[in-house]
């Protein structure tokens, strides 16, 4: 049973780097793209929508997005890890865990 949760576990990790999750802000000025595994992949800056001399606004932005698209992650990752546990738990038991 717990190496069959083991697996499952490692199933879901693997799937939760490819799908990806997308925030942009500013008329797509800046776009984060970050996977539901919680990891950044790629950061987009538009230098004809944004004032890159603007070092302060710039980095407010991109922590902006950034936190942005890791809460979109974990939401996914929880909302995919709930789904897991309801798959493998008894019926009746799904919600046990709080969903």
């Amino acid at each position: 049973m717990l190496g069959g949760l083991q697996q499952k576990q490692d199933e879901l990790k693997a799937k939760l780097t490819t799908i990806e999750i997308k925030e942009s802000l500013n008329d797509d000025a800046i776009i984060v793209t970050a996977n539901a595994a919680r990891e950044i992949v790629n950061i987009e800056l538009d230098d004809t929508k944004i004032d890159m001399s603007d070092k302060a606004e710039v980095e407010d932005l991109v922590l902006i997005a950034v936190n942005n698209a890791l809460n979109k992650a974990a939401e996914k990752e929880a909302e995919m890890s709930q789904s897991l546990l309801s798959s493998i738990l008894p019926p009746g038991m799904e919600n046990m865990f709080g969903a």
